[in-house]
């Protein structure tokens, strides 16, 4: 058997991963089947995991759709696999003794039931983390019911579409065409696009509303944009309201297209995706692929060529998935100094825990300790999977001298065998084994027993402690690090 037919049949279930292809182009399973010279009834069972994807079908998938043979055959188990690794960590299975292959068999046999039982596990969360915070002497019976928060739906959403819409970047094409955005500054072009096609007159916000952004009042036909904004987010800020309008029809219909549970999903859908069309609209795909290319994905110089922030051009070099002109698949997360993670997405592979915050060996966290500086980190999974890694905080402020500033972190990179294609590989040897640096999801489902920055015990690993001796971390016996 050859490597290729080993993986394959080791990753058996991926027709999760070829329906959504397929809907992604508009495709009928009848018009994909004859593409592809089987039939619509064997895809049909293959899109519910009930036959394998053979070599020879899978080559001829990866052609149709322009994609690596890994990036077919690899689909979202794994991230399915972490994010139940993640969940089981509750204390609520301490005494279940679950290990990984128990929670990777049933992967690989039902991945729909590990979705079922994902989802109920969120739903269990959620209402936990809704009873630990109802004010005393309320019954809590009117919290608002839900399986996922809506952030996680959001997430979800955008990770089931690779963080790529088509629909919104053909529609930030004909905006940017018709406001003319390359001929002028970008803000007196949206500026007039907005009051020659909407009738919508663009003002400043009063210096006493710094805690304004942006207020668009559909009746009086306003937007108001903060003075007290930096110009790239108040040309973010503009675009966005852009897509709000000029998108409507396309944003419904994608938003029709998710899984959203309720009104609050919805809407944070609708932000995000506005916040695409912002992105696209300002960074039109063409051009920053190729700017991309050209720079070798320096962020800050793309950033200065687009007049864009940091976060911004971080965050479209995630979108850059179109089939036959695509850029290195990315991770992208964003978290604060608490290690909460408000942003979250990969195209690398790498597993981005889904609740809490990440392991602290991740250099989104040691981006704090030299704020404004790019860190570098070549980081390696327990299961061998190696990426490179970049990350750097970023000032959120909003007003001048007194008003509340915040940083955070960006952390953006890819499978270390596309790190050359990015100049922050530049002079690092990739290849020695002392600038790997062992990293985990989270402390709970972590199996390396020698990280000095343990915080709790592994799941799957019975604690043994010694009075009498103390290893690496108070959940680490001697005789462990010995070992």
């Amino acid at each position: 058997m050859t490597s290729l037919e080993t993986a394959q049949s080791d990753k058996p279930q991926m027709g999760g991963r070829v329906r959504r292809l397929r809907r992604q182009q508009g495709l009928s399973q009848a018009a994909l089947a004859t593409e592809l010279g089987i039939s619509a009834s064997y895809l049909n069972l293959i899109e519910h995991n009930r036959r394998n994807v053979t070599v020879p079908l899978l080559i001829k998938l990866a052609e149709r759709f322009e994609l690596e043979l890994s990036d077919i055959a690899d689909g979202d188990e794994g991230r399915l696999n972490a994010d139940l690794m993640e969940a089981f960590g509750d204390d609520l299975f301490g005494d279940l003794d679950l290990t990984n292959a128990d929670v990777r068999d049933l992967v690989t046999s039902n991945a729909t039931v590990a979705r079922a039982i994902l989802a109920l596990y969120d739903g269990y969360r959620n209402l936990r983390n809704d009873a630990e915070i109802t004010v005393p002497g309320e019954t809590g019976l009117d919290a608002r019911p839900s399986d996922r928060l809506p952030s996680e739906q959001v997430s979800d959403f955008l990770q089931a579409r690779a963080n790529y819409f088509p629909e919104l970047e053909e529609a930030a094409k004909r905006v940017n065409e018709d406001a003319s955005l390359s001929g002028e500054d970008p803000l007196v072009a949206m500026t007039a696009f907005l009051s020659n096609t909407f009738g919508v007159r663009v003002s400043n916000s009063t210096a006493t509303q710094a805690h304004l952004v942006r207020r668009f009042d559909p009746d009086k036909r306003t937007l108001e944009l903060s003075n007290m904004l930096r110009a790239d987010s108040r040309n973010f800020q503009a675009a966005h309201q852009i897509g709000l309008l000029a998108a409507e029809h396309d944003l419904d219909a994608l938003i029709d297209e998710g899984d959203f549970t309720d009104d609050d999903a919805r809407t944070l859908a609708r932000i995000a995706l506005a916040n695409y069309f912002a992105g696209a609209l300002l960074m039109p795909y063409g051009p920053f692929l190729k700017a991309a290319k050209n720079l070798r994905y320096d962020v800050e110089l793309l950033q200065h060529q687009f007049g864009v922030s940091f976060e911004q051009a971080c965050h479209r070099l995630t979108n850059l998935q179109r089939p036959g002109h695509r850029g290195v698949p990315l991770h992208f997360l964003r978290a604060d100094i608490a290690g909460n993670i408000s942003k979250r997405f990969s195209l690398s592979g790498i597993h981005i825990p889904r609740h809490g915050g990440a392991c602290p060996r991740w250099n989104v966290h040691a981006a704090f300790l030299q704020p404004g500086t790019i860190n570098v980190q070549i980081s390696q999974m327990p299961d061998g999977a190696t990426f490179f890694c970049i990350a750097r905080t970023v000032l959120k402020a909003t007003g001048g001298y007194g008003q509340p500033r915040s940083y955070q972190a960006i952390g953006m990179g890819c499978e270390i065998d596309h790190a050359s294609n990015l100049v922050y590989a530049d002079g690092i040897d990739l290849e020695r084994p002392e600038r790997t640096i062992p990293i985990g999801i989270s402390c709970r489902i972590c199996p390396r027993m020698d990280c000095a920055q343990r915080a709790f015990p592994p799941v799957a690993h019975a604690l043994a402690t010694d009075i009498n001796a103390r290893g690496v971390s108070a959940y680490v016996s001697a005789a462990e690090n010995d070992a």
